[in-house]
């Protein structure tokens, strides 16, 4: 209600300015109780020519060509049908904006010539009809700016917050591949090493006191020593591996997920097959990572596209699918970046298969397949 005040303000004042404007002119006619109406019912169109542009557009050409026809008050009558016609041209509705004009230039200049007196009219007319279809032209003009200036901000502003969540998301998946990659290193070399000095304490103790000798304090300690670096090491592996709640996302949340993507101008659907089932956690959050990234292409790489998320529940696999119709290609053959390398080695470290390539037509399609029972 707050955005409409200004219009409904003007509206009476427009009104107020008809009004005294007719009393003052004095080839005007006398104001009677139907002019008052068409005033009125101009002032609610302006008033509400913000929601409804094209319709308050046409109330209020209407009202003023027969208050023009019935009272004459002069160029004053058009004030109001200008600004209606800049709000339409501004909210992008420019048929609309010049069918107006052209309907109330052609019925104020057919009046003036019908009405005109004796004498040397044409120049009188003609005057006021060039100054009133630079007025209109102006409008036009005008809202048409102002409409594609308000689009541009809006879509500097989007594209602002999407590449703020797009470096906020490449971040967090930089850091969880970091602590993965210090993770398998770990697992690799140190835990391979204290498991064999563990193994061979063990193997010490227990052939010394076959023999029946009592095995050394500093070998009792170093098996004792390397098991509690095992657990240690183990302990610090699992929280590498899953460091925090970001990391328990799964398809469960692919809905959320949908609805930050349409929020971000790309229009998504979301389509789930088969019966859900408990999936495997690494499963779960591989699935929901694919299809965070593809979508993530999709806003950043697929231009205007709208995108469909497909999740398919099989008794031995689960697939999971993100198709746009956007702007890729065969013909230009796609250079598999940081986000399609990662989505495959997070794929194919499950035992899957991922499939990314672009449509015959127009569009892309990333498809990755898990396999949920039998041997990896």
């Amino acid at each position: 209600m707050r955005r409409d005040l200004p219009y409904a303000v003007s509206g009476l004042a427009l009104g107020a300015l008809l009004l005294g404007n007719a009393a003052l002119t004095p080839d005007a006619a006398t104001v009677g109780a139907l002019d008052v109406v068409l005033v009125l019912a101009m002032a609610v169109a302006v008033a509400a020519c913000r929601r409804h542009p094209v319709v308050a557009l046409g109330v209020v050409t209407v009202a003023m060509l027969a208050l023009h026809i019935r009272v004459h008050p002069g160029v004053s009558a058009a004030f109001p049908v200008l600004g209606a016609v800049y709000v339409a041209a501004w909210q992008g509705r420019r048929s609309a904006a010049a069918v107006a004009s052209l309907v109330f230039l052609g019925g104020f200049l057919a009046h003036d010539i019908s009405v005109a007196p004796p004498g040397r009219p044409g120049q009188l007319i003609v005057e006021r009809t060039a100054l009133l279809l630079g007025w209109f032209v102006a409008a036009n003009v005008a809202g048409l700016v102002g409409g594609q200036r308000r689009a541009y901000l809006e879509q500097v502003e989007q594209r602002a917050v999407e590449a703020e969540r797009t470096r906020e998301e490449m971040a967090l998946r930089r850091a969880g591949e970091e602590r993965l990659r210090i993770a398998r290193d770990l697992h690799d070399s140190l835990t391979h090493s204290i498991s064999v000095i563990k193994v061979q304490a063990g193997i010490a103790v227990h052939l010394a006191r076959k023999h029946g000798e009592e095995p050394s304090a500093t070998l009792l300690a170093i098996q004792e020593a390397s098991g509690a670096a095992m657990r240690e090491l183990r302990t610090t592996l699992g929280v590498l591996r899953a460091p925090g709640d970001d990391d328990r996302l799964g398809l469960a949340r692919v809905d959320e997920l949908a609805e930050r993507t349409r929020a971000a101008g790309v229009p998504v659907q979301v389509t789930v097959t088969g019966q859900r089932r408990d999936l495997p956690d690494e499963v779960d959050q591989a699935g929901y990572r694919v299809i965070q990234e593809a979508l993530t292409n999709v806003a950043r790489h697929a231009g205007p596209a709208a995108a469909r998320i497909q999740v398919r529940y099989a008794p031995a696999g689960l697939t999971v699918a993100v198709t746009d119709d956007g702007r890729a290609s065969p013909a230009e053959p796609v250079t598999p970046g940081v986000g399609l390398r990662g989505m495959r080695e997070r794929v194919t470290a499950l035992g899957g298969t991922l499939h990314a390539a672009a449509h015959d037509d127009h569009g892309f399609t990333v498809r990755a397949t898990f396999p949920l029972d039998g041997p990896r």
